[in-house]
Formats: C-alpha cells, structure tokens, sequence
C-alpha cells in the first residue's frame, strides 16, 4: 500500500461529500423514470397477505440505487485525489461490476419472481466476481493462541479460505438486507445509516494511517451507497411511490459486505497490540451493529419456518417490522424506529474507536434506553389504560 507524504496527508472529506451528494441526486432523478419502466414491464408488487402495501407497487428502485452508484463513482474517478482508489486497488471496480449483476438478478426476480436456488446462485456469482477483483480477506484475528498474554492471534488465510469467508459474508449481508426490507423506506435508511458509520470510521482509518491509499476504496463505496439511499428514500419512505425489490435491497447488502472486507481484509494485523483490537474489527462490528435487525430477523425466520417443517426461505407476517406494527406503531414509526436502533448500534461502534470509551459508553446506554422506551410507548399507553 503506498501512502501520501505526511504534509499533504489532507482528508477528502469534501471529495467525499460531493460523491454522496451527486449518488444521491443521480439517483433522485433516476428514480423516476425506473418507476414509468417498472409499470411498463410488468415489474409490479401486487398486495399478498403478508404484506403491509394494499395497493399495486412499481418495484425495481434498485436500477435507480445502481445507477446513483456509478455516477458517484465515475465522479470519483475524475477527482484528483479520489482517483488514488482505482490507481492503487481494483475494489471500487470489483464493486461496479459485481454490483450490476446483482442488479441484473435482481431485476430479473422483480419482474418474474426467481426461485430462491436461482438467486442463490446470482448470489454467489457476485460475490464470487468480488473475490476474482482481489477484494477478500487476507486476515483474520481470534481471541486466542496469545499463549496467555491476552492478545489473540491473528490467522493468515490462503486464498482458498480467503474466498471462502469473503463470499458467506457477502450472501449473509445481502440476504439480510432482502430481508429486512418489509417497510417503506426501511431496508434504504438501514443501508444509509450503515454506509455513513462505514464511511466514518474509513475516514478515521486514513487519518490514523496518515494517507493509506488503502482506506480510499471502502469509503469510497461507502459514500457513494449512502448518497444513493439518500436519493431513493423521498420516492421510498412511507407513503411510497415505487418499491427497491430485490435488486435495491441485495445491491445495497452487497456493497456493504465490499466496503467492510476493503477495510478489514487488508490491514496489517501483526502492527496492532491488544488495546488496538477492537479498532482492527470496527469495519466487521459495525456493519454487524447495523444489521443486527435484520440478522436477528433472519435467524429467528428460519429457526421459526424450520421448526413449523417449511423452507427456512418460505414467506411470513411475523419479521420484527410485523411485530412493531402489531404493537400499536405505524409503518412510519416503526421505520423510524428501527432507525434509532441501527443508528445507536452502528455510530456506538465507530465512536468506541475515535473517543474516549467512558463517555461513548455512557451516550450509548442513554440512546439504548431511549430507543427502548420509544418502542414501548404503545405497550404503557394500553398498560395506562
């Protein structure tokens, strides 16, 4: 990895910014024109019983969300100073085009409803191109070997476990982001929150690292993600006008995947003692803390359908956005909710890495406690009754 000089060691920030703000209006535009084309093929949802829509809803935003995508991206390519994230690393191309065939997948079973083997198998043909890019997991610390000096160890991957573990990770955040998109507007504020915490913390990276070429490429594409779900969200949140289907919300799960393995899987573990741990698995706890939702609501559906002897992938009403509803809260407040979670759980995350530990412990405690007391409000309404 090379890295700047130390006097022009200077933070994009607004190189940055500017990716985001144009993703996001690229997007906007875009989203308009993919909604007169679902309606024109047929890409149309039409109300089930576990559904929360009760009218016919346009899908397929995620063409729109793909496009945003390149367009920050190309931007990107044309800054001097971004430009060093395709110069020194394939991922933002790896991201690119990966990111279309899943798109492509996903088009596909918005317009004719694949089976879950098929998008399977687009599934692991995305993530598959990833790792064929480079863009896989060299490293991976565990909490023991230290031979009793409280340090860990870190494993070396060869290629083949390298892959391996770049490619569950990826099928896992892209299944559960198409899960957790249930709600109007909610798998887009999940995946703009988590791609603003994994910006955050890249950007911290570089400064850490005065310059390391190696923390463009994940901000990057995290900038550039969140700019795009920024964009779809005004067509998307509640009431919306057009759906992301599933090649928004495997697209986005995807790209965080990538943005998390170009941050973690490529750091020099051996440089880092015990206290810097948890600043060396920030990229993976935060991603994690973001889609702890919909991860819980992943294993919890397929335990559920499993033990009812279904397909762990056959539909229900009973995600955590169902419960929220049953509750008493609407489809808006149960987006916003879910939001405050993934907000505290992933900003928690990258703050331990840049405060002081006692404060961000104490402001985490206090946004837990008020996450969970907005949450009950229906419950001590009918408690007050």
């Amino acid at each position: 990895m090379g890295q700047l000089p130390a006097s022009s060691a200077v933070l994009p920030v607004r190189e940055y910014l500017l990716v985001c703000l144009v993703a996001a209006v690229i997007t906007f535009l875009l989203t308009g024109l993919v909604r007169l084309l679902a309606f024109r093929i047929g890409a149309v949802a039409y109300p089930r019983q576990r559904d929360v829509h009760v009218k016919p809803m346009p899908r397929m935003g995620g063409l729109a969300i793909y496009g945003g995508v390149l367009g920050g991206m190309l931007l990107a390519h044309q800054l001097p100073v971004l430009r060093r994230a395709f110069d020194f690393s394939d991922d933002p191309t790896a991201v690119m085009i990966a990111g279309g065939v899943i798109v492509l997948v996903g088009i596909l079973d918005d317009r004719f409803e694949l089976d879950s083997l098929t998008k399977l198998a687009g599934q692991v043909t995305a993530a598959g191109l990833l790792v064929l890019f480079g863009l896989q997991w060299m490293m991976f610390w565990v909490p023991w070997g230290d031979q009793g000096a409280g340090t860990g160890s870190v494993l070396s991957l060869d290629q083949n476990q390298g892959a391996l573990l770049s490619v569950l990770l990826c099928v896992t955040m892209i299944n559960a982001m198409n899960f957790v998109d249930g709600l109007d507007g909610l798998a887009a504020g999940v995946g703009l929150i988590a791609a603003a915490a994994t910006c955050v913390f890249s950007v911290g990276l570089l400064a850490q690292n005065e310059g390391d070429v190696g923390a463009y490429p994940p901000a990057l594409i995290a900038a550039a993600l969140a700019g795009a779900c920024l964009g779809f969200l005004p067509h998307n949140f509640n009431p919306a006008r057009i759906f992301m289907g599933d090649s928004g919300s495997m697209l986005i799960g995807l790209m965080l995947a990538a943005s998390t393995t170009s941050a973690s899987g490529k750091l020099n573990y051996t440089n880092f003692g015990a206290r810097d741990v948890l600043g060396l698995l920030s990229p993976l706890l935060v991603v994690a803390a973001v889609l702890f939702v919909p991860l819980l609501d992943l294993m919890l559906a397929v335990v559920r359908r499993t033990r009812r002897g279904e397909s762990p992938f056959s539909p229900d009403k009973m995600h955590l956005h169902h419960r929220l509803l049953e509750i008493g809260h609407s489809q808006r407040r149960a987006a916003l909710l879910i939001y405050l979670w993934a907000g505290v759980l992933a900003f928690g995350a990258v703050a331990l890495t840049l405060f002081d530990v006692v404060v961000v412990a104490w402001c985490f405690g206090l946004g837990l406690l008020l996450a969970l007391f907005v949450s009950a409000i229906p419950r001590l309404r009918e408690v007050r009754r």
